[in-house]
């Protein structure tokens, strides 16, 4: 089977540059000529009869009343002897194999599939369906057509489609592996039912924008443009969070949004620099309903998509059909440091830290020294759904001051397998706390926090229009579909991931 070598960059337009191009190119390009004074290649339509779906699940009926099938797709492989030739031809939904007889289709019509077709090209066939002596569901084809050429050859399965082409040219990868179809597909069919369960739950879907003045709740660093126009500094956003809690105070008791943001940062199995984020706030609600809220989405999606509430992922069998545990940030960082860290003045914390490999970075205050002992001491091994509640108010300048324990905020983060999949609060909805809370973080930022948050002045008067109790939650939807189709790398459930920029070749 011919294949592309799958680091070739050469421009099918070097062609008319008199420049030399890859053999397999070249021998495309000359049938392309030929096959091109015979025949349209690049037709405007089809009209299709049947999916392969549909075929397969309609073979009886349509074997027995003799039905001519119209089906389109993508030619996957050739064989056959001087007279017949059997073609898989590949739709989004699987192969049908389409065979071909030079004394059903004429010599001039089969010298053309026979000679002038290669992998990689699309075609439509017409013919009715039947068994071969192997017992393969074929279309024995009276006439087809030509749909599109494909000038360059596809790469061979298992010889070319690297890991990391597989995401740097997903195009390949979903025409070479239904697995990579149907996991996509699954995407879909994940966030339509996160979609069902919030609307069934009495939550408004809304959009807000991704381009803002200013950016905020989350602490991170964004990607920053300039409208031309308005002759303004804009900001991708972060989070959704501020413009979804300007809605709770306009009235709109319970909304979510499912929404792309964007974070200026590094890159790893978790993090993609553009990611989906679900949002939901809900007016009298606190950290504990939301909670509630999340295990019950998650145990549903786990129901609809696992098996009996449980999933398989990688060496873990997660079980998310029982309560999920619950346990305090400070409380669970105590037992794996052994000692009680909130009473630790922040010099012996740093040094703490250091001792157990803790990066410490200019401007770090106190509150990521703990972010940063917990993910190196205590995420790891949050494998079962865990609620880490009740973390340090440096750590969340967004949340409401712990009603029981001073020094705290009502807050909780889901864990599952090692990494965090929700984060949630009882809102803030103090406007003069939430003045001094974005001043702290001012600070922070002057002193050289670059993922520290902005005073948002805006906001603050939409506070002081009075904002009720509010629970909010925000949930990592790539990393929840990584768990429920079972990868380990961001990259697998994203369409067209970021990737560093291709290191160019001279291939011939």
């Amino acid at each position: 089977m011919e294949h592309n070598d799958s680091n070739q960059h050469e421009d099918t337009a070097d062609r008319e540059g008199g420049q030399d191009l890859h053999p397999l190119i070249a021998a495309r390009l000359e049938k392309m000529d030929e096959l091109g004074a015979e025949v349209p290649l690049y037709p405007y339509s089809f009209d299709r009869s049947h999916t392969s779906l549909e075929i397969r699940e309609g073979e009886g009926p349509l074997t027995a009343e003799g039905v001519k099938v119209r089906y389109p797709g993508r030619i996957m492989a050739k064989r056959g002897t001087g007279k017949t030739l059997f073609v898989p031809v590949q739709d989004e939904w699987g192969r049908i194999q389409a065979y071909f007889k030079k004394d059903d289709l004429g010599e001039d019509a089969f010298r053309r599939i026979q000679k002038l077709i290669d992998i990689g090209d699309w075609i439509g066939v017409e013919g009715t369906l039947f068994r071969t002596r192997t017992d393969e569901l074929s279309i024995h084809v009276t006439d087809f057509t030509f749909l599109a050429k494909a000038i360059r050859p596809l790469p061979e399965k298992y010889h070319d489609l690297s890991l990391e082409n597989k995401s740097r040219r997903r195009y390949l990868d979903l025409a070479m592996n239904q697995e990579s179809r149907d996991r996509f597909k699954l995407r879909s069919s994940i966030l339509r039912d996160v979609r069902n369960f919030f609307d069934a739950e009495g939550f408004l879907e809304v959009e807000t924008p991704v381009l803002q003045p200013l950016y905020g709740g989350a602490t991170a660093r964004p990607f920053t443009t300039h409208h031309n126009a308005l002759d303004m500094t804009l900001y991708l956003r972060i989070a959704d969070e501020l413009y979804l809690k300007r809605l709770i105070i306009g009235g709109l008791e319970k909304v979510y949004e499912i929404a792309k943001d964007f974070r200026n940062e590094g890159m790893d199995r978790t993090h993609n620099p553009e990611f989906t984020m679900l949002e939901c706030y809900a007016a009298y609600w606190d950290y504990r309903d939301m909670m509630d809220l999340t295990e019950r989405l998650v145990r549903r999606l786990a129901g609809n998509f696992g098996t009996d509430g449980r999933l398989q992922y990688g060496e873990h069998q997660l079980d998310f059909s029982q309560p999920f545990r619950r346990v305090t940030f400070m409380g669970a960082l105590a037992e794996a440091v052994g000692r009680d860290l909130m009473v630790v003045p922040t010099d012996d914390l740093a040094v703490l830290a250091r001792e157990k490999g803790v990066e410490l970075k200019k401007g770090m205050g106190r509150d990521k020294i703990l972010d940063e002992l917990f993910s190196l001491l205590v995420e790891p091994g949050l494998i079962q759904p865990t609620f880490v509640m009740d973390h340090p108010q440096e750590l969340s300048p967004l949340a409401k001051a712990h009603r029981d324990h001073e020094g705290l905020v009502e807050r909780f983060e889901l864990f599952v397998a090692g990494f965090e999949l929700a984060n949630s609060f009882s809102e803030l909805n103090d406007p003069r706390e939430q003045r001094r809370r974005f001043l702290d973080q001012k600070a922070l930022l002057e002193a050289g926090d670059e993922e520290a948050q902005q005073l948002d002045e805006d906001f603050l008067q939409a506070m002081e229009h009075g904002m009720p109790p509010t629970g909010g939650m925000g949930l990592g939807v790539d990393r929840l579909i990584m768990l429920l189709v079972d990868t380990n790398n961001i990259r697998d459930v994203l369409l067209f991931p970021h990737m560093r920029p291709e290191v160019s070749t001279d291939a011939g």
